[in-house]
């Protein structure tokens, strides 16, 4: 039952909602107001945009659910506890593929809901002091509650979903750091302010404050464009692998920074715009012909007003503004006696996005849809489907200079070999072997999976021992060396590193399943149970959890040595 510790972390962006699921922000968490007083017209209206209501109290952005998931037979239910909202799930015992399939109940507190319901909504909740998404969405575009990204077709209901700092901070302002334990722990609450507050965009307005007004806000616009990009390209721009420097986190970045100072974005050679993914529109725009043209002068505020979403537009409304932002730079002067561009370029047609910049389903948001940010000039009969190998380049202004270029670029790389591909496992472990790496837990722990992958164990378990160093939570680190040592005849070793993590990380459940076979392997009969049990309080739907236990408790497993 021995299994590699290994997996993909996937941020959670989700995807269209009623204007009755609108939930307005929670007043007692706003900041906000203090900017109401001088700013109360552009308050009012961006009070109303799909960021100011991003995130916030659970019972505040309640969207009742009642969904049937068909592969696990689970029956999920959002609803008012009186003054709380609780996720409540189901399934009697039934036969479903051949196999018995155990009943299950039980129910979460959900504290918190991300996503401003106009694309989608999830909740929060937390269990034992760490932080886990809820394993539904709310997709508005076609109005159905669903599993979560990439869980559409699970076979067991996933109900640790780590809550991660890097989704909080595009959904809220205040976004914690998580502890050093694990991604999901938090030392409080893993957000301030429910919704992106005015400072998100526009810096600390302290001395503002203190001066009365006399000390100036950060004026966005006098910024270098790279600077004045990344405020929002911090979090609408994703690539196909993002890699955070050495030392770095994304929830420290802010207003007035440069967001390639903490991480490196890239994509596939051969990419072809954004490769459908929700939150990647800079990528395809920058092989636009517009930004090609205007350069620094097109930014996303050339099109998009942050203060008063075109969503909350009626559609003729958004027709007019698109065509507006079009015709400022194509509707050229052609002298007095001949016609404009708009009324000779099929002027049957107002909405110019028809053509240009058709909608496609995206590949990594379930029920949603991305806007083509390539501007083509020709409608596209064919939707190009993302690059999913080959050599990777780096996304971003030809100004910027990564110090940590050939770590970035091979630690991307190691994120594509875990997924199989094997021309970047090649790439990550060439490139890797030769960057400086003292101290640098990331680059050990991926270094050793790479010797792991190819059978080098000794030099594995080396840079797995080097990642722990300098980090001594470092599941991945600890997972894989453990299965190394148990594999090769020392299960005990195993057994001290898995314990000691699962008492920072109790929700890691293949370390626990790992480390319950080998102390039933060592003839800790109820050390096994307890560990089987911890396994089950997070993951009650879990199989392999379930059965082990049985076996053991039948004595058909009788863990003896």
């Amino acid at each position: 039952m021995l299994m590699i510790c290994v997996g993909v972390r996937a941020s959670v962006h989700v995807a269209r909602v009623t204007e009755r699921y609108l939930a307005p922000p929670s007043a007692a968490r706003n900041p906000d107001l203090d900017c109401e007083r001088c700013h109360q017209a552009i308050f009012q209206k961006y009070e109303q945009t799909p960021m100011a209501r991003a995130s916030g109290d659970a019972v505040d952005g309640l969207i009742p659910a009642d969904l049937k998931q068909s592969t696990t037979q689970v029956e999920y239910q959002i609803r008012r506890a009186g003054d709380q909202v609780v996720l409540e799930f189901a399934r009697p015992s039934v036969a479903f593929g051949g196999v018995q399939i155990p009943a299950l109940a039980g129910s979460r507190t959900l504290s918190y809901y991300l996503g401003s319901g106009l694309r989608g909504r999830t909740y929060l909740f937390q269990q034992d002091g760490y932080w886990f998404e809820a394993p539904i969405n709310w997709y508005a575009r076609k109005q159905v509650w669903d599993m979560a990204p990439n869980y559409l077709q699970v076979a067991e209901m996933p109900l640790t979903l780590p809550v991660d700092p890097g989704c909080l901070r595009c959904h809220a302002s205040g976004a914690q750091s998580s502890m050093p334990q694990a991604r999901n722990k938090y030392a409080a609450e893993p957000f301030l302010h429910g919704g992106i507050t005015c400072e998100s965009c526009h810096g600390d307005p302290a001395e503002h404050l203190a001066s009365g007004g006399y000390t100036p806000m950060l004026e966005i616009g006098q910024l270098p464009a790279v600077k004045r990009d990344s405020i929002c390209l911090s979090c609408h721009m994703e690539g196909q692998a993002a890699i955070v420097h050495s030392g770095k986190t994304l929830v420290d970045f802010r207003p007035g920074e440069s967001i390639w100072d903490y991480a490196s974005y890239y994509v596939h050679a051969d990419e072809q715009g954004s490769g459908g993914r929700a939150t990647s529109q800079w990528e395809a725009l920058l092989g636009s012909a517009c930004k090609q043209a205007s350069g620094d002068r097109l930014t996303c505020t050339t099109c998009h007003d942050p203060h008063g979403s075109d969503t909350l537009l009626t559609p003729a409304a958004r027709v007019r503004w698109y065509r507006t932002r079009c015709l400022s730079c194509h509707e050229t002067p052609t002298g007095a006696q001949k016609p404009t561009f708009s009324q000779t370029h099929y002027p049957q047609q107002l909405d110019c996005t028809t053509c240009h910049m058709q909608r496609a389903n995206s590949t990594d948001i379930a029920h949603e849809q991305v806007t083509d940010h390539r501007i083509v000039t020709r409608f596209a009969k064919k939707v190009i489907p993302p690059a999913k190998t080959g050599s990777l380049v780096e996304v971003g202004p030809e100004s910027i200079a990564s110090p940590a270029a050939d770590r970035d670029l091979g630690l991307a790389y190691a994120q594509f070999a875990a997924l199989g591909d094997r021309d970047a496992y090649a790439r990550a472990l060439a490139i890797l072997k030769q960057v400086e790496s003292a101290g640098d837990a990331p680059l050990h722990s991926q270094l050793g999976f790479l010797e792991q992958v190819g059978g080098e164990l000794r030099a594995a378990a080396q840079e797995y021992e080097q990642a722990l160093r300098s980090d001594p939570y470092d599941d991945f680190a600890a997972g894989n060396l453990g299965l190394i040592l148990a594999q090769h005849g020392h299960p005990q070793a195993a057994a001290q590193i898995w314990t000691r993590m699962l008492q920072e990380n109790p929700a890691a459940k293949t370390t626990a399943l790992n480390l319950a076979t080998v102390e039933c392997g060592l003839g800790k009969r109820e050390d096994a149970l307890a560990t089987l049990e911890r396994v089950l309080a997070f993951e009650p739907d879990d199989r392999q959890a379930a059965a082990l236990k049985v076996e053991i408790l039948t004595k058909t497993q009788s863990c003896r040595r």
